[in-house]
């Protein structure tokens, strides 16, 4: 993939929680040649990124406004309750909607997960962000409800977090516009669905070798020099019959 249209660099943009550090050295890898560039940006921000052209492609969570927009789902998130650590539900191996009814637990706007309401009392007010909604459950405000990766983000010492079974899952995916369909996206899609360099799709390209012509290989030598292996025949014993090797 090379010549004077082919971009130089690409941008791709990302949401909190999200890492995408194994796909990035993959398409080092792969395409050296094109610089990728990574951009993060907020879930309300994550589609319009594509659509303003200030990003390539998103790695962003569903569901989303699709219009105008393909989306690949690549894999579901754990959803977990962050908790203090010295709080009775840490002592869980994983918890229930039931286990959390007369729990504060708080539903930050930037919430990843898609469902009207985390279970539990709701807290007077709604955090502005995740980060800030740690922050409370830290204070001994109430509870949290996130993906498992923005526990691990938002990570510290005096919180631990555990499961929450028969919860909304976040989907994360890979979006671009509808017209920008590009060999890029492509190499990207190949990329993030775990082709391997030598499968069809998703295979950066390279440049063939010529092969090797063995008339090339004689070139330009002078006729009847060229070396040639010469067999010896056998040796005639009595009668002309050939002399048996012992």
């Amino acid at each position: 993939m090379t010549g004077p249209d082919v971009p130089t660099t690409f941008t791709l943009a990302y949401v909190p929680g999200v890492t995408p550090t194994k796909w990035v050295r993959l398409w080092a890898e792969r395409l050296p040649q094109v610089s990728l560039t990574l951009l993060q940006v907020t879930a309300a921000q994550a589609a319009d990124a594509v659509r303003e052209r200030t990003a390539d492609a998103v790695l962003l969570r569903l569901p989303i406004d699709r219009t105008g927009l393909h989306a690949i789902p690549l894999y579901t998130e754990t959803t977990v309750v962050v908790v203090p650590k010295d709080h009775v539900a840490a002592a869980a191996g994983e918890l229930s909607p039931e286990d959390l009814a007369d729990e504060i637990v708080l539903h930050p706007l930037d919430d990843a997960l898609d469902w009207a309401g985390p279970p539990g009392r709701p807290a007077l007010q709604r955090p502005a962000t995740t980060a800030a909604a740690v922050e409370l459950v830290a204070a001994g405000i109430g509870l949290l409800v996130v993906p498992q990766s923005l526990a691990r983000l938002h990570h510290r010492r005096d919180l631990t977090y555990r499961p929450l079974v028969d919860a909304p899952e976040s989907r994360v995916a890979l979006s671009w516009t509808e017209d920008e369909t590009t060999d890029l996206i492509d190499q990207l899609i190949g990329i993030v669905r775990g082709r391997t360099v030598n499968s069809t799709r998703g295979r950066a390209p390279v440049q063939a070798k010529p092969e090797a012509d063995n008339r090339k290989a004689t070139a330009g030598k002078p006729a009847g020099r060229t070396p040639q292996r010469r067999t010896a025949a056998p040796k005639a014993g009595k009668r002309g019959k050939p002399r048996r090797r012992s």
